[in-house]
C-alpha cells in the first residue's frame, strides 16, 4: 500500500513499518493483523464487533479494542480503509499533535485516541437506538484523527480524485463524496463529530475561556516522554572489544534509557506541505 520506492528508501518492508510513529505502527500492525485474521477464519468476525452485554455477561473485554482494529472483510473498501488508517495517523503524529501536556508529541496522540474510543463508544449508547450505527470503529476513529488534522493544518493542500482541497475542508469531502455515492456515512460523521469535540476542548476553551481541560495523564507521560517518543538504544559491546565475563559470555554494556526529542513549540510556525491522502487512482495531495 505503500509506496515501493519508500520501501526501498528505508531497506525494505521491515525497515519501512519499523520507521513508522510508534502509535501508528501498533494501531496499523494491529489492524492489519486482526483483518487478516478474521478473513482467514482464525477468529470469526463476531468475535471481534463491539458488544457490551457480552462484554458484561462473559467478561470479553477485548471487545472494547477490537473494534477499533477490525477493518472488514477483504474488498477494495477494506484496503483503502487500511491505507487512510496508515496515512492520515503517521501525518497527525509525524506533524505534531496537540499539544496536551506531552509537548505535542506521542503520549499527547495516544491520549487523543484514548478519548476519541471513550466518546465513541458512549455516543454509540446514547445514539445507536437512533442511527444506523455499526458496533465497528475504525472508520470513526480514522476519521476523528483525520479531523483533528485537518485543524492543525487548515491551509494544507490536498486534493480528492483530483479535485483541490484546503486541508481544513478534507473531512467533509470525504463525507459529501460517500454521501453522493450512496456509501455508509454515518461512521464518518460520528467520526468528525467527536474530532470537533476534542478540538473544542483542547483549542477553543482555553483561548476563549481560559480553561484546559484536556490534559495527557501523567502515566501517559511517563511512558513516552514529552515530545516525540524515541525507543531506548540497543545494548553495546564494552569498548575496547570483546570483554568476557563469568562463564565466558560476553559482558554487554546496559543500552542507553529511552529519550524524547525536546517539546514542541505550540506557538511556532510548522513549514506546510501537501500530503498524499490515497493511493493508485485516489490521490489526495501533492507535495
Amino acid at each position: 500500500m505503500a509506496d515501493a520506492r519508500q520501501l526501498d528508501d528505508v531497506g525494505g518492508p521491515e525497515a519501512w513499518f519499523r520507521s513508522l510513529p510508534v502509535i501508528t505502527r501498533y494501531w496499523f500492525g494491529s489492524a492489519v493483523v486482526t483483518t487478516v485474521g478474521a478473513n482467514f477464519g482464525i477468529v470469526g468476525p463476531r468475535k471481534l464487533i463491539y458488544s457490551f452485554d457480552l462484554i458484561k455477561s462473559n467478561f470479553e473485554i477485548w471487545r472494547l479494542v477490537t473494534p477499533f482494529m477490525y477493518v472488514g472483510k477483504f474488498e477494495l473498501n477494506t484496503l483503502i480503509g487500511l491505507f487512510m488508517l496508515y496515512q492520515f495517523s503517521k501525518q497527525y503524529e509525524a506533524g505534531g499533535p496537540y499539544n496536551t501536556g506531552a509537548g505535542g508529541g506521542t503520549a499527547d496522540y495516544a491520549f487523543a485516541l484514548l478519548f476519541a474510543i471513550v466518546v465513541t463508544i458512549a455516543s454509540y449508547h446514547l445514539l445507536g437506538s437512533f442511527l444506523p450505527l455499526a458496533p465497528l470503529f475504525v472508520r470513526n476513529l480514522v476519521f476523528f484523527v483525520l479531523y483533528i488534522w485537518s485543524k492543525r493544518n487548515p491551509n494544507s493542500n490536498a486534493n480528492i480524485w483530483g479535485v483541490p482541497i484546503k486541508g481544513m475542508y478534507l473531512p467533509f469531502g470525504y463525507l459529501a463524496l460517500n454521501v453522493l455515492l450512496g456509501n455508509p456515512y454515518f461512521d464518518i460523521l460520528s467520526g468528525i463529530l467527536v474530532g470537533h469535540l476534542y478540538y473544542f476542548l483542547v483549542d477553543v476553551v482555553p483561548l476563549v475561556y481560559g480553561k484546559d481541560l484536556i490534559h495527557t495523564p501523567q502515566f501517559m507521560i511517563d511512558t513516552f516522554g514529552i515530545g516525540e517518543y524515541v525507543p531506548p538504544a540497543p545494548a553495546a559491546p564494552v569498548a575496547g572489544g570483546r570483554a568476557m565475563g563469568a562463564g565466558g559470555n560476553n559482558v554487554r554494556r546496559l543500552g542507553e534509557p529511552g529519550r524524547v526529542g525536546a517539546p514542541r513549540d505550540p506557538a511556532a510556525a510548522a513549514p506546510r506541505r501537501g500530503h498524499d491522502w490515497g493511493s493508485g487512482g485516489q490521490r489526495l495531495g501533492s507535495e
